[in-house]
């Protein structure tokens, strides 16, 4: 797929650029998984995601929603820098205000960094934080096969 292909996926999904739209997102998304994905249009790894977001969409939308975040936007820095973001994209989930973590056997718990490899891993994700959170558990484990977890290296400041 070109590159133009993948922007438009990115423009069929709501992009936040404020503190205020993301505290509002949260906040009023009841009973349905809220899944936030911080990156770049610019970033060709975050069309590919974006892409996969776009075409899940409609599968997932009795049980989630999907916003993305623009890394850019200086009012989003709050988020940014709370959730450690620094690898994109990465994938925040939530459930009625609550941040929802992901046991997929990498050292970050709190996010997805990196792109899903198919549409079904991402549906499969949602799906199970989404029974996970209706059984009262914050943290899920993640229903993907190792192979299609995306690896990468946490670096720590001052270690």
């Amino acid at each position: 797929m070109s590159y133009n292909s993948y922007a438009e996926m990115s423009y069929l999904l709501k992009t936040l650029t404020t503190k205020e739209e993301i505290d509002r997102v949260i906040r009023d998304t009841i009973d349905e998984v809220l899944v936030l994905r911080f990156g770049r249009s610019s970033d060709a790894v975050c069309l590919q995601h974006d892409e996969i977001l776009a075409k899940s969409v409609r599968d997932v939308s009795k049980f989630a929603k999907v916003a993305l975040v623009d890394v850019d936007s200086e009012d989003v820095q709050v988020y940014v820098k709370y959730f450690d973001i620094t690898l994109f994209p990465s994938t925040i989930f939530f459930f009625n205000a609550h941040h929802m973590k992901l046991d997929s056997g990498t050292a970050d718990h709190t996010k997805w960094v990196g792109a899903f490899h198919i549409k079904q891993d991402f549906i499969d994700v949602v799906e199970a934080i989404y029974r996970g959170a209706m059984k009262g558990k914050m943290i899920v484990q993640c229903p993907i096969p190792p192979e299609r977890i995306p690896k990468y290296q946490l670096l720590y400041k001052d270690v």
